[in-house]
């Protein structure tokens, strides 16, 4: 009774944890607009650097706790569950500079942003998650809220149609590769997971941007340092944080809960970038974050 009294005590503390890594990973995340808006080389180069950089720090971070406990062999199963979440990060990051491309950056954010409808739908069949009428109502605050944020450059058309095609196709990759995440990080550490998500998705990319005709080197001092800011504050830390936060929380409220990174950019674009910031985004942010919180109360345990 005791154990069991102390697992249940536990469980609050490490769900608030969780909520705080994600929020958390979700802030060092919106920071990569900004990385992105910085660097020296091309979309895809740069999608390429934000995976490789990062792969030495999660090496070390991993080789030191292998230390402490060391980890079980991988299955076959588990394999190719970390094949299919590195096809699914390099796809999403791809097509997501792809979309860009092809349409308004306004368009590429409010359509990669549909990920939380794919991964709950994905939570639901594949991860047996209940889904409430409350949280449906959380996810549609939230998605109108980031509508909201990026309203007033968005630009609906048949010119734009392959591009926010694109984006949608972005956030359906997106969410798979969060649904692998929540459904494996039960048996995998976090850091390893990400470890060898980062190195399956550079084997991905680097051909991708090669093919392209990007140069995947910096000219100077100034366009490392831009990508190790990308490499390791974003991605390194940011996709650890997320990751960690999926062992202990539903997957649909995770991906709902990662509409505060626009909110994010959008302050970080403000101050860093001098972007403006209208009532109009204001008021996005502040519905967005409503949306959250109402998604929060309903996917928690009755």
């Amino acid at each position: 009774m005791a154990t069991q009294s102390a697992i249940a005590s536990a469980r609050p503390r490490n769900e608030r944890l969780a909520v705080f890594a994600l929020f958390a990973g979700a802030l060092a995340i919106a920071f990569s607009p900004i990385f992105v808006r910085l660097s020296e080389l091309g979309p895809t180069a740069t999608a390429f650097h934000r995976v490789a950089l990062a792969i030495p720090v999660l090496w070390l971070v991993l080789a030191l706790d292998s230390r402490r406990a060391r980890p079980r062999p991988l299955t076959r199963w588990q394999k190719g569950m970390l094949l299919l979440s590195g096809i699914a990060f390099s796809a999403d990051l791809a097509f997501w500079h792809w979309s860009i491309k092809f349409t308004s950056v306004a368009n590429a954010t409010l359509f990669a942003n549909f990920t939380p409808i794919f991964v709950t739908i994905g939570a639901y069949f594949f991860l047996k998650e209940t889904i409430r009428a409350a949280f449906l109502l959380g996810l549609g605050l939230a998605l109108v809220g980031a509508a909201l944020l990026v309203s007033s450059s968005l630009h609906l058309s048949f010119d734009h149609l392959i591009g926010d095609g694109l984006g949608i196709v972005t956030a359906m990759f997106y969410g798979t590769y969060i649904v692998i995440v929540a459904r494996m990080r039960g048996a995998i550490a976090a850091v390893r997971l990400m470890l060898w998500t980062a190195v399956i998705t550079a084997i991905v990319l680097l051909p991708v941007a090669m093919l392209a005709g990007e140069s995947v080197i910096p000219r100077t001092l100034y366009g490392w340092v831009v990508l190790l800011g990308l490499a390791w504050g974003s991605h390194a830390a940011g996709q650890s944080l997320i990751a960690y936060a999926l062992a202990h929380l539903p997957a649909s409220f995770s991906s709902v809960g990662l509409l505060i990174q626009p909110v994010g950019a959008a302050l970080l674009a403000w101050l860093l970038l001098a972007e403006p910031l209208g009532q109009l985004q204001a008021l996005g942010g502040a519905v967005v974050l409503a949306g959250v919180v109402v998604a929060r109360f309903a996917s928690r345990p009755a």
